[in-house]
C-alpha cells in the first residue's frame, strides 16, 4: 500500500504564500535566465500557457491578461520542499523523496482510516505552510501515481471524475467496477512510465485507456515493447513490482551549466562561470562521497543568433579520480582553454563530471590524496597533482562546505571564480543568468526576511 503526496503547482504555490495578492492570478516561473515557463498556475493553464512556453511568445499576456512572471527561486522552493516532506513524513513509516514537490510514502502496517489520514495531513501542510497538496492511495506505486492525478485533476475540472475524489483519492476503497471505470477514463498517457513516444505507439495499437493496458496481454507487451512497460501493466493490475527507494543512488555524473545573461566575447569572464560551474559541481560530488576521473567542459554560441557559430567540447583526463575543487577547477580551465578561440559571441558554458567512482576508506588510498581512489597514471593523462602540493586536502574540502553552508554559498570560493575582484559586479553580470523578477529568499536568507511591524 502506497501513497503518492505531490505538492500543486508548487513554484507557484511557493511564491503565493508569501505574496498572498497572487491568489486567484495568472502566475508563471521562469526558467534560468528568464527563458521559458516552467511552473504555471490553474489561471495560467486556462491562458493556454504550456510548460516550456518560451516567454517572448507569451509576455504579451502581461498586458492583456494581468499575467504575472517571476524568475526561479531554487532556494525559497528548497526550503520549503523540506518542510512539506517533514510533515508528509507523518502519513507512514517509510518515505521516498522522488522530486522536489513529490514523494511516495509506504503505509505498511498502519491502522486506521488511511483515506481520513490523508486528509489530515494535507489540511496540516495546507494549514502550518501554506502549500496546497494532493495525496493518491493506492495497492501499487503506479496506482497511487494515478490516484493522485485524479485527485488534482477532480479538483483542477470538475465534472473529469467523481468530485468526492477531489484533493484525496484512495483506489484501494473503491469497488472493481468503480475502480476500472476510473482506468477506462484515464488516458493511457497519463500512466505513471509511458511517455509521450510510447503512448502514442500504444494508440496507434488500440490501447487507449489506463484500463486497455491494465488488461493487455503482458506477454505482448513484453515483445512488442519493453519489461519496463510489462511491469507498469502489472502494477496497474494491482501487483507491487517497484519498491520504496530508500537511498537514492549515486549520480553517474554531475553537470552545471547556464546560459548568459548577454553574450560573452572575452576569456575572462568564460573563466569565472566556468570555475564557478566546477566549484558547484563539486560541491554535490562530495555530497555523495565520490569522486571523478575526468572533467568534460563545453562552450556554444546560440543557435537563435545570426552570429557566427561556434561550439566545441573536451574532456580531460585526471591522473587520480578526486573531488577536490582546486584540482577539478583546474582541469575544466586547462580544458576550456584549449578550445577557446576569441570573435565568437558565446552564450552558453557548462562543466561535467564524469567516470564517477566510490572513494576508498582512507587506509586503502595508498598514499594519495583524501578523497582520492587508488588508480595508475595512464598516458596522455593530465596530472594537474603534480602541479601543485600533494598536501591532504580532505579536511580543507571539508571546512570549505561547512562554512558556505552556514554562512552562504559563495563565502569561501576558489580565487579563479572571482578573478576580476575589482570590478567582479561589472564582469558578473556579463555571464551570471537574468534573474530580474526573482522574488527576496523569505526563508533563506536573513537580510530579504519579512519584517511585520505592528
Amino acid at each position: 500500500m502506497f501513497a503518492l503526496l505531490d505538492g500543486n503547482n508548487f513554484y507557484v504555490s511557493c511564491e503565493r504564500v508569501f505574496r498572498p495578492s497572487l491568489q486567484g492570478v495568472p502566475v508563471v516561473v521562469l526558467s534560468n535566465n528568464d527563458g521559458c515557463a516552467i511552473a504555471r498556475s490553474n489561471e495560467a493553464k486556462a491562458l493556454g500557457v504550456r510548460m516550456g512556453h518560451p516567454w517572448f511568445q507569451i509576455r504579451h499576456l502581461e498586458a492583456s491578461d494581468g499575467l504575472v512572471a517571476l524568475s526561479a527561486n531554487f532556494a525559497l522552493y528548497g526550503d520549503m520542499s523540506d518542510r512539506m516532506m517533514s510533515l508528509a513524513a507523518g502519513l507512514g513509516p517509510t518515505q521516498e523523496v522522488y522530486s522536489i514537490d513529490e514523494c511516495f510514502i509506504g503505509l505498511d502496517g498502519v491502522r486506521g482510516d488511511l483515506t481520513a489520514r490523508a486528509h489530515a495531513v494535507r489540511s496540516r501542510i495546507l494549514n502550518w505552510l501554506g502549500l496546497p497538496c494532493c495525496i493518491g492511495l493506492g495497492a501499487t506505486k503506479t496506482l497511487a501515481k494515478l490516484a493522485n492525478h485524479i485527485a488534482k485533476t477532480a479538483e483542477r475540472k470538475p465534472g473529469s471524475y467523481p468530485a468526492e475524489l477531489a484533493q484525496v483519492c484512495d483506489l484501494t476503497r473503491l469497488s472493481e467496477d468503480a475502480h476500472d471505470a476510473l482506468l477506462a477514463t484515464t488516458d493511457v498517457g497519463e500512466v505513471w512510465g509511458v511517455g509521450p513516444r510510447i503512448g502514442a505507439q500504444l494508440r496507434e495499437a488500440g490501447v487507449r485507456t489506463a484500463l486497455d493496458l491494465a488488461r493487455l496481454d503482458t506477454a505482448t507487451l513484453r515483445g512488442g515493447w519493453s519489461v519496463t512497460l510489462e511491469r507498469t501493466a502489472r502494477e496497474l493490475q494491482g501487483l507491487s513490482c517497484i519498491d520504496l527507494d530508500h537511498a537514492p543512488q549515486p549520480r553517474q555524473q554531475i553537470a552545471c551549466t547556464r546560459s548568459f545573461g548577454q553574450p560573452v566575447t572575452t576569456l575572462a569572464p568564460l573563466i569565472e562561470a566556468v570555475s564557478e560551474f566546477t566549484s558547484r559541481a563539486a560541491v554535490r560530488l562530495r555530497a555523495q562521497d565520490s569522486a571523478a576521473g575526468a572533467v568534460l567542459v563545453f562552450v556554444r554560441t546560440s543557435p537563435f543568433r545570426k552570429s557566427p557559430q561556434y561550439s566545441r567540447s573536451v574532456v580531460v583526463p585526471l591522473a587520480h579520480p578526486t573531488q577536490n575543487t582546486a584540482r577539478l577547477v583546474g582541469a575544466a580551465l586547462h580544458g576550456l582553454r584549449s578550445i577557446y578561440q576569441s570573435g565568437y559571441a558565446l552564450a552558453k558554458a557548462g562543466v561535467m563530471l564524469v567516470q564517477l567512482q566510490a572513494c576508498l576508506p582512507r587506509d586503502a588510498q595508498a598514499g594519495t590524496t583524501v578523497g582520492s581512489v587508488a588508480t595508475s597514471v595512464r598516458q596522455g593523462e593530465f596530472d594537474f597533482e603534480s602541479l601543485g602540493s600533494t598536501r591532504d586536502a580532505g579536511h580543507l574540502m571539508k571546512a570549505l562546505d561547512e562554512v558556505n553552508a552556514r554562512w552562504g554559498r559563495g563565502t569561501l570560493k576558489i580565487a579563479s571564480a572571482q578573478a576580476q575582484m575589482p570590478r567582479h559586479d561589472e564582469v558578473a553580470t556579463q555571464w551570471t543568468g537574468k534573474q530580474e523578477r526573482r522574488t527576496p529568499g523569505y526563508t533563506t536568507c536573513w537580510s530579504e526576511m519579512p519584517v511585520v511591524r505592528a
